[in-house]
């Protein structure tokens, strides 16, 4: 039987050997919660992971599906009393599929063009540039489509000319003295299809006596190709940034974008074994923090919140909450405006089905736990929905608009923003 893991990238034996199979992630899994089936709950894949590196498994289609239909949420790791590290076994065990298994010809070309545009804001602009124009079209005509493109416009943003074409200024003096001197993640959809949350986000921080730095010099983190299996790309786009970065020399790395802050905390992981890069990534991975995070550690506010009359459901995205633990920062951060009512939705811990490219590439699983989330949702009957992620706002935005429901959903930032400026919000 040929091994289904070889060469360098491998999941570590140690961290498989870690889980003592008691079944505690089963109930947070989506597609536990979805199938009911062994092998696609977290205990069942780290029993496949296992198979394939004792060489009790190959690398069938059939093998890989179990990996593929993984949300990568971490769901299971917040669950886990053993403390099992699921995330660097499902990016490694992932690295070896796009290393040694050939998908069939449609699926690696769909890959292809999405791991070709996604990562490269200014490719990405291009191929988006229709969308200002034709997007409410291409929605109408969507149930005409192939399957993935339909995929791909069911959760596709729609930019205007401004979003394509603002730019976030590169320096931004706090006002009053400085506390902080702190440089902004732009990413690649949200510096194009939400650049509102990178100003606002640059607001806030100056506003609490923070000078910013948004390096225009900067690039993709390489989260999507890193939780794809992508690891070569990964470490290609992360060294960029780690270059510019440093550059900037500044005392925290702020980012709006959950599955970015989560991937760029993970450098540290993903050069350990590189002696030109190891200290460089962990040096980098020290100064990063979510926004709520350097929000938090900046101290008191300086500036005045304005009151906004609005119910407002905040929903954990899985790669703050689970992945980074960051769940109390952006909720008091919220509830410290004057006139919130927070709510919280029923299974929070459930992903919403966005996962980076999931809901493009599983796109039946990924619907059915949208329309599972936005019921929960539209139960508290908010005004508006607040989330710390691009990818979930457009999947909850997506479901919402199936279900016939329509959603205001903004970033916190906005909203603390719009406090201070005293800009009035109800959500309608």
């Amino acid at each position: 039987m040929k091994p289904a893991f070889s060469g360098a990238d491998q999941p570590s034996g140690a961290l498989i050997d870690a889980c003592v199979h008691c079944g505690f992630c089963l109930p947070s899994c989506p597609t536990y919660v979805l199938w009911q089936e062994e092998m696609d709950s977290p205990r069942g894949r780290v029993y496949l992971m296992k198979a394939g590196l004792d060489a009790r498994a190959e690398m069938t289609p059939t093998f890989v599906s179990h990996f593929d239909k993984c949300l990568g949420c971490m769901a299971c790791v917040t669950a886990c009393p053993s403390g099992v590290q699921y995330g660097p076994l499902i990016e490694k065990t992932r690295a070896q599929i796009e290393r040694h298994y050939e998908r069939p010809l449609g699926e690696r070309l769909f890959r292809s063009i999405l791991f070709a545009l996604l990562p490269y804001p200014a490719r990405l602009r291009i191929a988006m540039a229709p969308l200002v124009i034709f997007g409410p079209l291409l929605r109408a005509l969507a149930g005409v489509l192939p399957r993935r493109i339909r995929s791909l416009i069911a959760v596709a943003p729609q930019p205007t000319l401004a979003s394509l074409t603002t730019r976030a200024p590169e320096h931004t003096p706090a006002v009053g003295a400085s506390r902080m001197k702190v440089a902004v993640l732009t990413g690649c959809v949200q510096r194009l299809a939400f650049a509102g949350v990178n100003q606002a986000t640059i607001n806030v921080l100056a506003a609490e006596g923070c000078t910013v730095e948004a390096p225009a010099a900067q690039g993709c983190c390489g989260a999507l190709a890193l939780h794809a299996g992508n690891i070569d790309q990964a470490r290609a786009l992360a060294r960029h940034n780690i270059e510019v970065f440093e550059r900037a020399n500044v005392d925290r790395i702020a980012v709006n974008a959950a599955g970015c802050g989560s991937s760029m905390k993970e450098y540290g992981e993903l050069f350990h074994d590189d002696p030109a890069w190891a200290d460089r990534a962990r040096a980098f991975t020290a100064k990063v923090r979510d926004i709520s995070e350097v929000l938090t550690e900046v101290g008191e506010p300086r500036a005045k919140r304005h009151p906004i009359k609005a119910r407002v459901v905040y929903h954990d995205a899985c790669h703050l909450a689970h992945a980074q633990g960051v769940r109390s920062q952006p909720r008091a951060l919220l509830a410290a405006i004057p006139g919130i009512e927070l709510l919280s939705p029923a299974e929070s811990e459930i992903c919403c089905g966005s996962a980076g490219i999931y809901n493009l590439v599983q796109p039946e699983p990924a619907a059915q736990l949208g329309e599972r989330k936005a019921r929960n949702i539209a139960a508290l009957e908010p005004d508006m929905i607040a989330t710390g992620n691009p990818g979930c706002t457009l999947q909850i935005a997506a479901a919402g608009r199936r279900l016939g429901y329509s959603w205001k959903i903004v970033h916190p930032i906005e909203l603390i923003d719009r406090s201070i400026k005293g800009t009035r919000e109800r959500g309608d």
